[in-house]
């Protein structure tokens, strides 16, 4: 049996929509969630257009003109906006009749192009528990007939399996909201041997052992541990009627443990920097869970991800924003502070779920609505823009010669001086043991 997709009711209108506008298909991203039990679809977005493709529609109707890196990019775009709990389940096309013998292999192809990229820059390893199988939905401009299959991303042999794609209204009227405020202060070192001294590079690795702690830390709710296979809402009252509005935990604290009980033993490491890089500031974090007897587990495990994938994708845009204003060339930066994007969450209209962005400062609120027009086909009111948090900023210290970077010098050369002096004084104690066993010797025969 295959897996069960239920679909906000709103989306097969927008798919409608789309279907009188096909010149010849038209591509895009199914946004949801995943669940042991079924799938939920809450949004689905269209690949936007290039300008070339307007040229390319006056040939003969094809699927080899696919631009696949476009539809990549375009998903690791969303994925951005998506708060946790929330990620792409797979992708849809509709199509003219005559290109539906092709359609099937193309979203095949599309499916493990998404997750390949989307996957490399995630910083958190999936579970065993983590749903593998990825959405292919088919519909004909023409006859509007739906066909959902899906694959499995894990297997790159994975035939396709078919799936039931299911409308529902008000989906997520009892979905569950977890948010949090992680404060960060992060300190990574740029090794003197790191080639260019890449800080993109050495910043990953650098959030790569910090999202270790975040893992392995304790999350509190409503000021309690619970016990991950629990349910959620246990003991929560449950309303008659209408639908239970969504309770906000907006109290859930995170506790990040300094060492592991039970942890090997380790050793200090003395590396040489050339530099640092400091991330500081409070990030605020969000995450969605589905209202079907959610586990504890489930929501903890969507808020982790959320900290870990909302401060590695900040530093992406930051370091994105430099090589877009000051050239991919500069690898070497002095001493510079720059402020980190803010979060910002904007509601979808009909639905429980707030979607996310990011702004600079200097970023007019017409920019952010162009993007969620662009990105992912929603118009925004300026209104509806809340900005989530303060200013977190990036502090890289210095690569070439600092003060700091002189005293450390100098304590090296005392260093060394000392250890040479150690040496010289083992040499003439060696010295002075040999002239006293010589003097020793010569009396006791001299006797």
């Amino acid at each position: 049996m295959g897996r069960t997709y239920l679909v906000e009711e709103s989306i097969g209108q927008y798919l409608t929509e789309l279907s009188t506008k096909v010149k010849p298909y038209v591509t895009g991203l199914l946004i949801g969630q995943c669940s042991p039990q079924r799938d939920y679809v809450v949004r689905a977005v269209r690949t936007p257009p290039k300008e070339q493709q307007q040229e390319e529609s006056l040939g003969p109707p094809r699927l080899a003109s696919l631009d696949e890196e476009w539809i990549t990019t375009h998903a690791s775009q969303v994925s951005r906006m998506l708060p946790g709990g929330l990620l792409v389940l797979g992708v849809f096309m509709i199509a003219t009749p005559e290109l539906a013998k092709d359609g099937q292999n193309a979203l095949r192809k599309l499916i493990f192009s998404v997750e390949k990229s989307l996957s490399k820059r995630r910083l958190w390893k999936p579970t065993e528990e983590d749903i593998s199988d990825r959405a292919a939905l088919q519909i004909c401009s023409i006859t509007k007939k739906v066909v959902c299959r899906t694959y499995d991303v894990q297997d790159p042999k994975s035939s396709a399996k078919p799936a039931d794609w299911k409308y529902q209204s008000a989906l997520t009227a009892s979905w569950v909201a977890l948010g949090c405020t992680v404060n960060v202060n992060i300190h990574i070192p740029l090794l003197a041997t790191s080639p260019n001294h890449d800080l993109e590079k050495n910043t990953k690795n650098g959030l790569n052992r910090w999202s270790k702690q975040i893992e392995d830390s304790v999350f509190l709710i409503n000021g309690q541990v619970k016990d991950e296979d629990t349910e959620l809402l246990e003991g929560q009252k449950k309303f008659r009627g209408n639908a239970q509005p969504s309770p906000q935990f907006s109290d859930i604290k995170v506790l990040t443990q300094l060492c592991q009980a039970g942890s090997p033993r380790s050793t200090a490491t003395v590396q040489v920097c050339s530099g640092s890089i400091n991330l500081r500031g409070a990030v605020k974090c969000r995450a969605y869970v589905h209202g079907n007897k959610p586990r504890v587990k489930e929501a903890i495990q969507a808020l982790k991800r959320d900290i870990i994938n909302t401060l590695s994708d900040r530093c992406e845009i930051l370091f994105e924003d430099l090589i877009l204003n000051e050239g991919p060339q500069k690898k070497n930066f002095g001493r510079e502070y720059h402020v980190l994007p803010q979060r910002l969450f904007v509601p979808v209209a009909g639905s429980s779920v707030m979607l996310s962005d990011y702004k600079f400062g200097d970023e007019a609120a017409a920019e952010i609505q162009e993007r969620f027009v662009e990105m992912l086909d929603q118009p925004v009111q300026a209104d509806d823009l809340h900005i989530a948090e303060d200013i977190s900023t990036v502090d890289i210290c210095p690569v070439t010669e600092s003060p700091s970077e002189t005293q450390q010098k100098q304590e090296l050369t005392k260093a060394t001086l000392l250890l040479k002096l150690q040496q010289n004084m083992g040499l003439v104690m060696a010295a002075a043991v040999a002239v006293l066993a010589s003097i020793f010797s010569f009396n006791y025969f001299s006797d």
